[in-house]
């Protein structure tokens, strides 16, 4: 054991395109920037399944959905009994501790760090004392995290209702940069730390937001076949969940959820000063990434799930110690990454052995995948794809659905080649790898080694009348709620 550090930061539901350096010119992302001039972005970086907790999972334990047992998002389900992340770093006598959201159950599992503290998004009613709601409480702001008023998975905005360092994000990077002036300095150590933003509510600081106010932002991306009255089962469902925005309401919520962005990335830069002045920069790895993306409005949906590259695209932004060379300044790097390759990397940087029970691969050395498989929920809802990092493949099982797009030439997906005779070869060939990729049920779905699917059912009136899971006044504490609720689309709001 050497005395580097490791810093892994990680936001909620931020696309992999949305970063100036990435060639954004509509989001302002300064600190983003320096650390893609500092390091290398992976530029086909993916969330294996993007949705909140699976993506976790596979980030903690190095896996993939087949291995860590969830790909529909059960918050009710405990850690997999298998090696983590923290739990190897700590093993190997580094301190650890993560700051800011985990998503894992039960809400106050360590999962292998020395200490947590922890903001889960008003999920204290999942038996989980959270660090925040308790920080809000000696402000004199007890239960009003969410008094302004806005859905945690919805896309209408204010302004934060609270003084600036009430904030959530404001808070997470002080605990942090507090946790790491309190390190032990005999050790080495692993930090986590794990914003809860961009993901909604979208009640971003009234100074970001004035940043954004008269700036135009990129419209939303649209396609040859988003505007088809008969989209595939699952999308049409997503379509159906969420309001469908005026250009104009839309505009103003990308810029609130750029403003949020934006907060964060000003707020990362106190962390590395933290590091600059306690003499750690020098010796410390820096990642950043995401747990998935947010679609923003392209093609007509928002949030996460889909196949899409706005969902499952991430931001991935690695840095080794200045003395280091394994990943290089100002590089990018055009591999097939996933989250299952973050907890391989980072240990295989510390030398710590790498569990065999990890899936992914050490982008600290030259490993190259030919293809890399995505999946995200079951039954009529499910949506799986398999990409050569040129094109992609999408599969809808409900009424056996196929997209296909050419990355190389059509990033934004806007033309669907499924059926066009001169890519035949393309998507045979992407369709045997995604037949080789497939367990569980759908392995019901496939005849004769071929894709037959499911029919599609009748779509039903959805019924949200619970807001997409609005929060209300949480003290006194929120009575105990049935952990096995899932907030999806098709599903009641709990």
């Amino acid at each position: 054991m050497d005395d580097t550090n490791f810093l892994l930061i990680c936001v909620d539901q931020w696309p992999g395109h949305l970063i100036e350096a990435a060639g954004r010119s509509d989001i302002e992302t300064p600190t983003l920037n320096r650390l893609c001039a500092s390091g290398t972005r992976f530029s086909r970086a993916y969330s294996e399944t993007p949705i909140c907790g699976p993506a976790r999972r596979g980030l903690m334990t190095g896996t993939n959905a087949r291995a860590h047992g969830d790909r529909r998002f059960r918050p009710d389900l405990r850690m997999p009994d298998m090696p983590t992340l923290a739990g190897c770093f700590r093993a190997a006598g580094y301190q650890t501790a993560a700051i800011g959201k985990l998503h894992v159950f039960p809400p106050r599992d360590r999962i292998g760090f020395d200490d947590v503290k922890l903001a889960e998004e008003g999920r204290s009613g999942l038996d989980g004392f959270d660090d925040y709601d308790e920080y809000l409480g000696e402000q004199g702001h007890a239960g009003e995290q969410f008094m302004h008023g806005m859905s945690n998975n919805e896309y209408s905005w204010r302004p934060w209702h609270l003084d600036e360092r009430h904030h959530v994000t404001n808070w997470t990077t002080r605990e942090a940069c507090k946790t790491i002036k309190r390190r032990d300095p005999t050790r080495p150590a692993f930090w986590h730390v794990s914003y809860t933003h961009p993901h909604p509510p979208l009640a971003p600081l009234t100074e970001y937001l004035d940043r954004y106010r008269m700036r135009d932002v990129l419209p939303p991306v649209e396609s040859d076949w988003s505007g088809d009255a008969d989209l595939p089962y699952a999308l049409a469902n997503m379509r159906a969940y969420w309001d469908r925005l005026t250009p104009e309401r839309l505009t103003e919520a990308r810029r609130a959820y750029y403003a949020l962005c934006t907060h964060i990335d000003h707020q990362i830069r106190l962390i590395i000063g933290t590091l600059r002045e306690e003499n750690l920069l020098e010796n410390t790895v820096i990642g950043f990434i995401a747990d998935h993306g947010d679609m923003l409005g392209d093609h007509g949906l928002y949030a996460k799930r889909a196949m899409l590259e706005g969902s499952v695209g991430i931001p991935m932004i690695l840095l080794d110690r200045p003395d280091g060379d394994r990943f290089a300044a100002g590089a990018v790097d055009t591999r097939l990454a996933g989250l299952q390759d973050i907890m391989p990397t980072l240990l295989d940087m510390a030398g710590i052995e790498i569990p065999e029970s990890c899936c992914g691969e050490s982008l600290a050395g030259p490993a190259q995948r030919d293809h890399l498989y995505c999946e995200a929920m079951e039954g009529a809802g499910a949506m799986r794809m398999v990409t050569d990092a040129t094109h992609k493949l999408i599969w809808y099982p409900a009424g056996n659905r196929v997209q296909l797009f050419d990355l190389a030439n059509d990033p934004n997906e806007t033309r669907d080649l499924s059926a066009d005779p001169a890519c035949a070869e393309i998507r045979a060939a992407l369709e045997r790898r995604l037949l080789g990729e497939l367990y569980g049920e759908d392995l019901s779905w496939v005849s004769d080694g071929t894709l037959i699917g499911c029919p599609a059912p009748e779509r039903a009136a959805m019924d949200n009348r619970g807001l997409t899971g609005q929060r209300g006044l949480q003290f006194p504490p929120v009575k105990p709620l049935d952990p096995s609720v899932v907030i999806e689309p098709g599903a009641k709001a709990g």
